[in-house]
């Protein structure tokens, strides 16, 4: 088995969220890194291909009162990170071409599958719908489900989003079922699980690596919470 690496980090917020996953992209201190994000205070996140314009007119509209929103490196629509469990996972996923679907279906099928042996009952989304466009910028991400996201009582628990980086793939998602946080050991165990099936991986626990820090608060103050960054379109 290959070792996966599971990162620990201090409590950040949603621009420093962001800046973490980049730095251990740019790092790769493992072939397979997990990251479950510690929340320092709530936050919105949206697609790299939306308009800010619209994304701050949707979240006006859905009555949101979180002022840090921020444009993530991945695809994808408008997320609200109140009360989810949200992780990263940085993995191996060598050639040219990028097929989201596919890359969609082994890793929710891998964790709905898990969630099934431990007898709860979520469902594989697995049909034609709409994918999040740049023409349609505000749509969010857990009010529309898309193919291969996880549902629970027909309602969306599980979505991701994706960016291709050579041969390593950025995968971003958020768990969002009702006890996401209240039961966050439960759930984490579960995606650790699944993920480590997967991909063959036995784990291990480190802190982020003090360069890795240092990286992530240069991009947050340089990039992610600046408004060229988050109003490029």
């Amino acid at each position: 088995m290959e070792k996966g690496l599971i990162i620990e980090t201090g409590e950040l917020d949603v621009y420093g969220q962001m800046a973490a996953d980049e730095a251990v992209c740019e790092a790769l201190p493992a072939r397979h890194v997990l990251r479950f994000y510690n929340w320092k205070a709530p936050g919105i996140t949206f697609g790299y291909s939306q308009r800010r314009k619209a994304v701050a007119e949707a979240v006006a509209a859905a009555g949101s009162r979180i002022t840090d929103i921020v444009r993530r490196p991945t695809g994808g629509g408008i997320v609200f990170h109140e009360s989810d469990l949200t992780f990263s996972f940085v993995f191996h996923q060598p050639g040219v071409y990028f097929e989201p679907g596919k890359v969609y279906d082994r890793l929710h099928s891998a964790i709905n599958s898990e969630y099934a042996r431990l007898g709860i009952p979520f469902d594989l989304l697995s049909e034609k719908t709409r994918d999040y466009a740049v023409n349609d910028p505000v749509m969010s991400c857990f009010s529309k489900p898309v193919d291969k996201d996880i549902l629970y009582n027909g309602k969306k628990v599980l979505g991701g989003a994706l960016r291709k980086l050579g041969d390593y793939m950025l995968y971003q998602a958020s768990f969002q079922a009702p006890d996401a946080r209240g039961n966050a050991p439960l759930h984490r165990n579960a995606i650790i699980k699944a993920l480590g099936g997967e991909f063959g991986l036995h784990w291990e626990t480190a802190a982020m690596p003090e360069r890795t820090a240092g990286r992530t608060a240069e991009l947050t103050r340089e990039k992610y919470s600046t408004t060229a960054w988050n109003e490029r379109i």
